[in-house]
């Protein structure tokens, strides 16, 4: 039985194999988490993923370009400047964009 410390923890000791190891400080890395606080969300049941790669950023990023281009063609077409298939083609293009990104983010679950 072990005695929690001044501030209420307890320490545990654990022995891991080579392997073992190098494995937790890969998908505690790929999760950005220490090893301690991916350990400890495990135990919680905490749901544990690893961070958006650089090309879900990047993608992300695009969208919300895209998005705003989407609301100035918006605007222009309300103001009568633009034509609504100039809308109508924007938002086909952003459900375009969504759906390979739905595709990626599926990939990187599988």
């Amino acid at each position: 039985m072990s005695r929690a410390d001044k501030h209420g923890r307890h320490h545990v000791h654990v022995e891991l194999t080579p392997a073992q190891y190098q494995r937790l400080v890969a998908q505690a890395r790929q999760c950005g988490l220490s090893r301690r606080a991916y350990l400890v969300r495990l135990i919680e049941g905490v749901p544990v993923r690893a961070r958006p790669s650089q090309e879900i950023k990047e993608l992300r990023t695009e969208i919300h370009h895209i998005g705003n281009n989407i609301n100035q063609i918006a605007r222009s077409v309300n103001a009568g400047i633009a034509k609504a298939e100039d809308a109508r083609r924007g938002l086909f293009l952003l459900d375009q964009v969504y759906e390979l990104m739905y595709r990626i983010a599926k990939n990187r679950t599988a």
